[in-house]
């Protein structure tokens, strides 16, 4: 039974951090940024959060971050470098689950995908749909 329990507070322990994130404006402004395709300022924000930020939301953070840079780098006509962040982001946004603070991360990685198989093959991304992050109508569990 006592294996039960650790986990069990462990995931309360991210719910409250997550609870946090969730309530803290920087989010839903780095969120907003990242949508307007303003990369390196949701860089910035989502950065800062990470830095704050010990428990299983950081991945998800350090991928959201790596998707704007991998933009960035692709404006500044880096497809190398927007290739590599795109597979780390993908690589960290895979154990993030179906969502993950307030965001649907599902459309989110077959975008990323998209754009990784396209660059992958040297391939035009003109007609490729910009990232985007979709609020998740689902909510963390209150315990």
């Amino acid at each position: 039974m006592s294996s039960v329990s650790a986990p069990h507070e462990t995931q309360r322990h991210g719910d409250s951090e997550d609870i946090r994130l969730l309530a803290d404006p920087r989010l839903a402004e780095a969120i907003s940024l990242f949508n307007r395709g303003e990369w390196y300022a949701c860089h910035d924000g989502f950065e800062e959060l990470w830095h704050e930020t010990q428990g299983d939301s950081r991945p998800l953070l350090q991928g959201l971050l790596q998707a704007a840079v991998a933009q960035l780098h692709l404006e500044r006509g880096n497809r190398r470098g927007a290739t590599v962040l795109i597979g780390e982001a993908l690589g960290r946004l895979a154990r993030c689950g179906e969502h993950g603070l307030g965001i649907e991360l599902i459309p989110l990685r077959q975008n990323l995908r998209l754009w990784l198989e396209a660059l992958q093959n040297d391939e035009p991304t003109d007609t490729l749909s910009l990232p985007h992050l979709v609020r998740s109508t689902q909510h963390p569990p209150v315990n």
